[in-house]
């Protein structure tokens, strides 16, 4: 079993630093969702913001190499993130990252991994660490 808990994040894109800066605040000043953390800077900004089930990923560089549309990935929480990967690969999934680890800022360690699922959706296996 992989210990596979429930939805993470769930990950838009924007097309841009100002994009970026106006859905941080969209998330947070206007619909008052806490903002957990940031990092990165210019085009490769990230926040984390928690919308109280999961959590809501904005990253700023929405004109690179990513699929049509706003939506980036859906992160599904792992106990183990090889094990998860090793699952998706038996059943035929494209591996697009074998398992990594990252680091989100200075102190959040995380291990992910991108598979392409059955409708062709992107999906991040997510450790913390």
């Amino acid at each position: 079993m992989n210990g596979i808990s429930g939805v993470h994040h769930i990950c838009l894109k924007a097309p841009g630093r100002a994009a970026w800066e106006r859905a941080v605040v969209f998330y947070t000043q206007v619909l008052g969702c806490p903002l957990v953390r940031t990092w990165g800077g210019g085009e490769g900004s990230g926040a984390m913001v928690d919308l109280g089930n999961c959590l809501l990923e904005i990253f700023a560089d929405g004109d690179g190499p990513l699929p049509s549309g706003v939506y980036r990935h859906m992160a599904l929480a792992a106990a183990d993130v090889d094990g998860a990967v090793e699952q998706a690969r038996r059943a035929g999934c494209e591996i697009l990252l074998e398992p990594t680890d990252k680091c989100l800022g200075a102190d959040y360690p995380v291990r992910i991994a991108f598979c392409r699922g059955p409708l062709g959706e992107s999906i991040e296996f997510f450790q913390e660490r």
